[in-house]
């Protein structure tokens, strides 16, 4: 199970730039299994599309399913935004990026994701998988 992160899914929905290499990472990924979205990149799609049922219906036709956070990842992206904030001093992060990378390490076996850098620094161990343009 793999999860994917709302920045991807926007290039996808926004048919940008990068939207060829994210729509060729989505079927390969998708043809070696499942591919996941938590509650996080599930608002972070709705905000981008006209309302909710927008949202689930698009990522229902792109076959990728919903997989909720469990507590162990809302724990782990709560301790890895504090050594974040001890470590740079302002708050250039937001709690849901925590969240997205937490649930695709404790609970998924990578994330498909154009924010390598953030995610190696904090996210050890986490397969990462990159849209390549």
């Amino acid at each position: 199970m793999i999860a994917i992160d709302s920045s991807v899914l926007v290039d996808l929905l926004a048919n940008g730039p990068q939207a060829d290499a994210a729509e060729a990472c989505l079927r390969q990924c998708l043809s070696a299994g499942p591919v996941v979205v938590c509650e996080v990149v599930v608002a972070e799609v709705c905000s981008a599309l006209r309302d909710g049922a927008e949202a689930l219906a698009v990522l229902e036709d792109m076959s990728i399913r919903f997989s909720p956070l469990e507590s162990k990842s809302a724990l782990r992206a709560g301790e890895m935004q504090r050594r974040y904030r001890q470590r740079v001093g302002e708050h250039t992060r937001a709690v849901p990026d925590f969240l997205i990378g937490a649930h695709a390490l404790l609970q998924c076996s990578g994330l498909i994701t154009r924010d390598q850098s953030f995610y190696r620094d904090y996210f050890k161990g986490l397969k990462l998988i990159v849209p390549v343009v």
